[in-house]
């Protein structure tokens, strides 16, 4: 107890909208429903955790994140009521700490907790019809502050951490219950392909149709990580779970469920790191990058690709580090840094030529190719555009390289191509030719469940205000109000 008020779990308190004594009431009726009917809490217990900072004993934390998560429509996690977890714990900040409130980096042993926590919370979300949004995002100052010196110490698999509990499992109470067993190389090679069949159909199609049987499997590896496998398959394991965090916060930030996405690749980058892979943790954390930019923060971009690029260590590949470029490239523009974003793109140049291929690239690395260099190129010049007009040109060159290199099967890419092209002619004032292309996106759209997509079209919408006089794009202006969805937690520019 610290005698002061806990006001992270204050903060959600009210907005849960209970009196003391209703928490209570519904934490006796929770915790028997998840098989401790020996639980009894009462108002004072309730008013000494809120008023007092009283840490209750397990599993109320837990119960706890269940009901807020259900009340709110959101993830709640245990670190979100400020709570900390029992425990190794480092040498970490208070999790009660504003600049860092998920304590992070989390302590070895735990974040396989953290994982099947999180994700079981979010399938709850998807069960019950809820909407995951509402939480705020974490800055990326904050998160590069927090985690910086982690991820460059040297990566011990949690196989080899020391144990706190029993030598063969977990903490069991952040598992669900799950019951913990061992599991082979065959079993992790199906695993490793279902990434691939996710991986492709998220590009095809969007995240929505199968972002809750990602996060579902990645819920099922949470609960084998349990079970200390040997080193080998261990690290896999924890290559598994890395990946499909990856997606499902890449599949989270697709369809706008924000500060979701960027809990899953805080998650990827533990597992990652755990796991002993160090480039794939500097990926995980450049895709929080990118979803920075998207949302209008490129200073957090920035912040979180300087750890990105420095926390990767010096096994990534040349490719790899192209991409890092590109991405930090586009927060650039989006600064309206002109020649800090050419010089950029010109690194990401000579490193993309430099990989003679003669290493073979990860799996999570196959899907940029030629063809996204040059997406991400275009993505970045006709951000500068808006900055500086005579960029559009350059956007237009790469836009079309990149279409005439898409490859079946990379329709969601295709639709920003196409968008980014349209916005470069609307730039350029080749009216004609910009309807063309964004005809094109529009068409298209309707075969992904990608809500970024209707995102950069409404970027590209703005655009097209001064020329509405044009009767073909007064029509394209009209067909885009009636099928754009009406956005719900930003406002819309339509």
């Amino acid at each position: 107890m610290t005698g002061e008020s806990n006001t992270r779990l204050s903060d959600l308190f009210g907005l849960a909208g209970w009196s003391k004594g209703e928490l209570a009431r519904l934490v006796n009726r929770q915790a028997a429903a998840m098989g401790h009917p020996q639980l009894a809490t009462d108002t004072s217990r309730v008013r000494r955790w809120i008023d007092m900072g009283e840490t209750p004993r397990d599993p109320v934390p837990k119960v706890l994140a269940a009901l807020f998560t259900e009340r709110l429509g959101r993830v709640v996690t245990i670190e979100d009521l400020g709570f900390g977890r029992h425990g190794r714990a480092g040498n970490r900040r208070d999790v009660r700490n504003s600049d860092n409130p998920d304590g992070l980096p989390w302590a070895p042993e735990r974040t396989a907790a953290v994982l099947t926590e999180f994700t079981g919370m979010d399938l709850m979300l998807n069960r019950r019809g809820l909407v995951g949004a509402g939480a705020a995002l974490a800055a990326g100052s904050a998160l590069s502050s927090a985690m910086h010196d982690w991820l460059h110490s040297d990566p011990v698999l949690s196989a080899d951490a020391s144990r706190i509990d029993d030598p063969l499992h977990a903490d069991p109470a952040g598992f669900d219950r799950y019951e913990a067993a061992p599991i082979g190389s065959q079993e992790i090679d199906a695993l490793e392909r279902s990434v691939e069949v996710f991986r492709a159909w998220d590009a095809a199609r969007g995240g929505g149709l199968q972002r809750k049987a990602v996060v579902g499997q990645l819920n099922e590896v949470g609960g084998m990580l349990a079970y200390h496998h040997p080193v080998h398959l261990q690290r896999r394991l924890w290559g598994v779970a890395a990946n499909l965090a990856v997606l499902a916060g890449w599949m989270s930030h697709d369809v706008g469920l924000e500060p979701t996405a960027q809990k899953y690749f805080v998650i990827a980058a533990h597992a990652a790191r755990e796991g002993g892979d160090r480039p794939r943790a500097g990926e995980a954390l450049s895709r929080a990058a990118r979803q920075m930019v998207h949302l209008g923060k490129p200073d957090d971009a920035l912040d979180l690709m300087k750890l990105a690029k420095s926390g990767s260590g010096d096994q990534m590949l040349p490719r790899t580090r192209a991409m890092l470029h590109t991405i930090e490239a586009w927060a650039q523009a989006s600064l309206g840094r002109g020649q800090a974003m050419r010089r950029t793109l010109g690194e990401a140049e000579d490193l993309f030529v430099s990989d003679k291929g003669d290493v073979p690239p990860p799996s999570w690395m196959q899907m940029f190719d030629e063809a996204d260099m040059h997406g991400m190129q275009a993505l970045a010049y006709r951000t500068l555009a808006e900055h500086e007009p005579a960029a559009a040109a350059a956007a237009q060159r790469h836009a079309k390289e990149a279409l005439d290199l898409r490859v079946n099967g990379r329709q969601r890419s295709k639709i920003f191509d196409y968008i980014s092209m349209a916005s470069a002619l609307f730039i350029a004032d080749d009216p004609e030719q910009a309807d063309r292309y964004a005809r094109l996106a529009l068409v298209s759209m309707g075969e992904t469940s990608s809500h970024r997509t209707w995102d950069r079209l409404r970027h590209m919408y703005r655009l097209t205000g001064q020329y509405a006089d044009y009767p073909k794009i007064d029509d394209l202006r009209t067909e885009i109000q009636l099928v754009m969805p009406r956005k719900t937690n930003r406002s819309s520019e339509i």
